[in-house]
């Protein structure tokens, strides 16, 4: 949507296109801030603009207009007084044009009243002399309040019907507060969810009405009509149920669909699916993107990080809107990105989750010794933990924590009343038999997997438990020398399960030809995800030049300086029987990783005296097979 706010100097334009701005969370912009230099001291010095002059100007304007169109809009404040000056900056099909007029008088009254404006009073006369009144648009009285006549403007038909530049199909958590980002960004958008009857009804209708504040939001409980109000090429966010849902809505799509069309998958799909999806689409000529997003219901409202995969001119094309809502890196660029080809933006979506799962663990591995071991409170704790935070180990998981551990129920502490049985929704079992298909090391992040599975099994552990007199052991050894060796192993787990992840993605990225952007995507993920921390956006750096975290520099120097750290705690925790998956699987990880001469040869020559399946020898360096006759 393009509005231009015509009308000679002193007419309101500023107001009334500031006003509508605001309401339409639409930017604004005033013509007289695109004058060069040379016409704003003509003007100051009261010479009227010439057309030689205004005609750099104007084209300036309409190029800009072009900008604007492509991401969503905005309002102009242009004193456009000629119809060829209006015709110049006719450059977009769909231009909404408000004309305020008013007695010379009071546009004289209200130029005297402004201070510090170059435009003359003098110039008046010349510009109401240069107005050719135009026979379109809609013509407003400014002898009225700027209030009165926002509320004229908001009941023109052409904005209240103005096709939608953008739609969310599913009224979750997630599809609600991508859709109120959307259109709190200026982004006319159109929401659908399914209608189910006494279940699901007026779902996304009833969510647009109580949203009124947001006039570029508009709901549809029928398919077709939400489909038609779309401006093609349609843009269509699928915020469902990964699945079988995804196949089945794709499938309702597609008759109404035309070539060029897009169809974004936003939800936690698995990326193969998402690599099947992409290639039967494009083989109908119509695009579809999958695209992993991640912040939770904050980070869709408030600014996401995005990860969008498949077609690049795609994505190109749907840039310009995702880049408005996406959180914003410390330099103030959007935390978006085209990943790759396929379904790789699912994937590494995927692997986010997967890195989320060992950090949480890891936490809660460390709360645990914390408050059995070393018998902290827990505002003890988290005071300790928001010092962490002061000392590069920033996160936002480790933040939540923080709060976390101080919010109180009563007189109890919240967390001793939650039951002690964590959940998943898949992600990061996808990973571990991905890790596993691609033949890739991923102990640390499947234990946090396997710690959940574990955790689920809350009856079975409670009678075990019991039969096994099981309890925590208290540490003996100083408090002060155990904390500080607690956050070097703290520290060290997660560098090793970042390294784990990003070599999953380095592996795969190879194998598939995907051809990965590592420090890019430490990039994205350096705010608005869930893994957002200081460490990531030290990795952005790390990986212009390297694709493992453990051959820079920096990370080698803080491996040799806390690994002994780390395995003194998990020696510790295990010897007074506490459960430290990740920690313990990231050391093994770890020392596996960095040792020249492994136990493998052992294995190697159990399988060919049972199997015959041979092996090689140090001594060749052709990298032949050999078997051993082992009972001679």
């Amino acid at each position: 949507m393009i509005i231009i706010v015509t009308g000679v100097s002193g007419s309101g334009k500023t107001t009334l296109g500031s006003l509508l701005a605001k309401k339409l969370r639409l930017p604004f912009f005033d013509a007289d801030d695109f004058h060069p230099p040379a016409n704003i001291q003509k003007m100051s010095m009261g010479i009227p603009l010439t057309d030689q002059d205004r005609l750099p100007w104007l084209e300036h304007l309409a190029d800009s207009m072009l900008q604007w169109e492509n991401s969503g809009g905005g309002i102009l404040a242009c004193s456009a007084l000629r119809e060829n000056y209006r015709e110049t900056l006719q450059v977009v099909p769909k231009i909404i044009w408000l004309h305020l007029k008013g007695s010379k008088e009071l546009l004289h009254e209200r130029m005297n009243n402004r201070e510090g404006h170059y435009m003359k009073p003098g110039l008046l006369d010349s510009q109401l002399e240069t107005w050719e009144e135009p026979e379109y648009g809609m013509h407003l009285d400014v002898s009225k309040t700027p209030e009165t006549l926002l509320e004229e403007v908001m009941q023109l038909d052409e904005i209240n019907a103005c096709e939608s530049h953008f739609g969310v199909i599913g009224m979750g958590v997630m599809g609600k507060s991508l859709a109120l980002n959307l259109a709190e960004n200026g982004i006319p958008t159109a929401v659908y969810n399914r209608h189910v009857p006494g279940k699901e009804e007026k779902i996304a209708s009833t969510f647009a009405t109580t949203n009124q504040e947001f006039p570029l939001l508009k709901g549809f409980d029928n398919l077709e009509a939400f489909i038609g109000s779309l401006a093609k090429p349609r843009k269509i966010l699928l915020m469902i149920p990964a699945g079988a849902v995804i196949d089945q809505q794709i499938q309702q799509l597609e008759p109404m669909l035309e070539k060029g069309d897009i169809i974004i998958d936003g939800g936690n799909s698995f990326f193969e699916d998402s690599t099947r999806r992409f290639r039967a689409l494009s083989e109908k000529e119509l695009h579809y993107i999958p695209m992993g997003v991640s912040g939770g219901e904050e980070g869709a409202r408030k600014g996401p990080s995005m990860m969008p995969g498949g077609n690049k001119e795609a994505y190109d094309i749907i840039a310009p809107y995702l880049k408005k809502i996406a959180a914003k890196d410390a330099s103030g660029k959007a935390c978006v990105s085209f990943i790759g080809p396929d379904g790789s933006g699912h994937f590494i979506k995927m692997v986010h989750n997967s890195i989320e799962y060992a950090e949480m663990q890891v936490l809660a591995e460390t709360v645990h010794l914390m408050k059995y071991g070393l018998k902290l409170s827990y505002p003890e704790i988290s005071k300790i933990m928001k010092s962490w935070g002061t000392e590069g180990l920033k996160s936002y998981l480790l933040d939540i924590t923080v709060e976390i551990l101080t919010v109180k129920e009563g007189k109890n502490f919240l967390l001793d009343l939650i039951l002690d049985k964590a959940e998943q929704k898949g992600t990061g079992g996808w990973s571990l038999t991905t890790a596993l298909k691609y033949h890739v090391p991923y102990s640390p992040l499947s234990e946090a997997v396997t710690a959940r599975l574990l955790s689920s099994q809350k009856e079975d552990r409670e009678e075990l438990a019991g039969l096994y007199s099981h309890r925590f052991g208290a540490f003996a050894e100083d408090k002060v020398i155990l904390l500080e060796k607690l956050k070097n192993a703290y520290t060290l787990t997660r560098i090793i399960n970042h390294e784990v992840g990003f070599n999953l993605m380095h592996q795969v990225s190879e194998q598939e030809n995907w051809n990965l952007d590592f420090s890019e995507i430490s990039r994205i993920w350096t705010n608005g995800c869930i893994i957002r921390s200081s460490l990531m956006e030290n990795m952005t750096g790390l990986f212009k030049e390297n694709s493992s975290l453990l051959k820079t520099k920096a990370i080698k120097t803080k491996v040799k300086e806390l690994r002994f750290d780390l395995a003194y705690i998990i020696g510790l925790g295990l010897q007074h029987a506490y459960a430290l998956p990740v920690m313990s699987a990231a050391a093994n990880y770890l020392f596996g990783r960095i040792t020249s001469d492994s136990s493998a040869n052992l294995i190697q020559a159990q399988r060919d005296f049972f199997g015959a399946h041979t092996f090689q020898r140090k001594e060749d360096p052709t990298g032949g097979y050999y078997h051993s006759d082992w009972k001679n």
